[in-house]
């Protein structure tokens, strides 16, 4: 049996998914470069017929990529197919994924079709793709709760269609990893041609076990892994990323596989999504989690002292956490931090680089030194930010146990200058009131968090929110010494991603 693990991401697509983590072009071609840089073998760059957005950010995607394969997303419909081949073609090697439902309950409820409709609008939508490019995936939505023999039909009538790669997608995240396994191998031992094509999994995290489903499913015989950097998607989640990858390069002695991850690559990765989405690591997330090389307990760090192989499964070097943190100061100059950066994953323009000297500097007049997270979070908001309809000019507030808090502020919206004063329960509600009225916004704070980038009195605070307006949802991103500020900044931020959806509107994604 082959022993190449196909490894297929789907962060720009399915990932996007999650709760207010739409992405722009710009930064979904950031990403791709840094997942190409990782070694992914295929990206899932979007779905095309899903909005003018997505089909030029696929287009863009498919244009930078040189050394993956770049897939767009369809529905079993010739629409949705000329969609994706029109943004995709343009690929050094391009690949059109299109999917229909196979469940009883989907075909009976969602699609209103019976078996022998969708076998032949599966059949049609794979030949129809097929005249395109001959690299055609076929997925079979909510397969883990289809019957196992039409699955079988379905497959052996897709490969015959001309499908080079079949996909068996735990949809809702309803399988027990036994199960899921024994169903991979059902499969392959009764689909006749199942020998003309990679057997793939797509599994979702709802009931915590995508990435156990996914590594039974490969143990089974699965070749290709569908996968999102620190699990994110829809829901609960997809299968993570690094978790199948380094649970393959720790176990190889169960798990007869090999990947082309470079995997250094795989905690700058995660940080570049983390900070683009917004969406942060819980500090106990598997490999990329801020405590996943951390050890508290005396007996832990008694046997780390000795030999670290006693408590530790992996080295951080291997996914590129770094022992040194430390770095740059007020004297470092652009040479030093262009190299630096460079050692983070950010391969920046002169002009880029020009942005967050800027900032850099301003930033190391506030402290003695600069951290990673500090430069990453520079890169972020001069960089990787979301192009601004508001911005911050100026915040003033004032707030203590004997006055009314009070903030002031001036912002440019468009390019034009407005300021004002709002009263609030506090310095950052008064902050949020006067931006509010400022803007014109109608969103509503749904969550507020705070976290420090790094540790230390005079570290950056990190602030991310949770806006929705008119049912859609945006997380906004904040970083600043000052913890008003950067409330400041995240709320504003939020406010320009929901001006992104809204100029960018999407129709349904139903996903797999």
């Amino acid at each position: 049996m082959n022993n190449s693990l196909i490894i297929f991401d789907t962060t720009l697509r399915d990932g996007e998914q999650s709760p207010g983590a739409s992405m722009n072009t710009a930064e979904k071609v950031r990403i791709a470069t840094q997942l190409e840089k990782l070694g992914v073998d295929v990206i899932e760059a979007g779905f095309p017929a899903a909005s003018e957005g997505d089909f030029e950010a696929v287009r863009a995607v498919a244009a930078k990529a040189r050394d993956m394969q770049v897939a767009a997303l369809a529905r079993a419909s010739k629409k949705d197919i000329d969609a994706a081949w029109t943004a995709v073609k343009g690929a050094v090697n391009p690949r059109i994924h299109t999917f229909i439902a196979t469940s009883d309950i989907h075909m009976q409820y969602k699609l209103h079709m019976n078996r022998e409709e969708v076998v032949k609008a599966a059949v049609e939508a794979v030949r129809y793709a097929k005249s395109f490019t001959d690299n055609v995936e076929f997925s079979s939505e909510d397969g883990s709760r289809s019957d196992r023999d039409f699955l079988c039909r379905i497959f052996e009538a897709a490969i015959e269609a001309g499908a080079t790669t079949v996909n068996l997608p735990d949809t809702v995240g309803y399988a027990i990893p036994a199960e899921f396994g024994d169903l991979v191998r059902y499969v392959m031992a009764h689909t006749p041609n199942i020998g003309r094509a990679v057997l793939s999994v797509h599994c979702h995290n709802d009931l915590g076990l995508a990435t156990a489903n996914t590594l039974a499913a490969i143990h089974a015989g699965a070749r290709q892994a569908e996968v999102t950097i620190n699990g994110i998607g829809e829901r609960a989640g997809n299968t993570s990323l690094e978790e199948v990858v380094m649970a393959v390069h720790t176990r190889p002695n169960f798990l007869d596989v090999a990947t082309r991850i470079r995997t250094e690559f795989i905690y700058p990765t995660s940080r570049l999504v983390s900070m683009i989405t917004g969406i942060m690591v819980q500090p106990n997330k598997a490999i990329v989690g801020a405590n996943a090389f951390a050890h508290e307990a005396g007996i832990h760090q008694d046997g780390m002292l000795k030999n670290p192989m006693t408590y530790e499964i992996m080295k951080p070097e291997t996914i590129g956490l770094s022992e040194s943190k430390l770095v740059l100061g007020k004297h470092s100059g652009r040479h030093a931090l262009r190299s630096h950066l460079k050692t983070l994953g950010y391969d920046l323009s002169d002009e880029e680089v020009g942005l967050v000297f800027t900032r850099f500097k301003e930033l190391a007049d506030k402290k003695k030194h600069v951290m990673d997270e500090d430069l990453e979070s520079i890169v972020t908001e001069q960089v990787l930010q979301t192009a601004e309809v508001f911005s911050l000019e100026y915040l003033h507030v004032t707030s203590g146990t004997t006055v009314l808090p009070m903030a002031s502020v001036k912002m440019s919206i468009n390019g034009r200058s407005v300021q004002g004063a709002g009263y609030g329960n506090g310095p950052i509600d008064a902050a949020f009131n006067t931006i509010k009225k400022l803007s014109c916004a109608s969103a509503d704070l749904m969550r507020f968090s705070i976290s420090a980038l790094t540790g230390g009195t005079d570290a950056q605070g990190e602030v991310t929110v949770r806006l929705k307006e008119n049912g859609l949802i945006a997380l906004g991103r904040g970083a600043d010494p000052d913890i008003i500020t950067a409330s400041a900044k995240a709320f504003i931020n939020g406010l320009n991603r929901l001006e992104y959806l809204k100029a960018h509107p999407v129709i349904a994604d139903e996903g797999l």
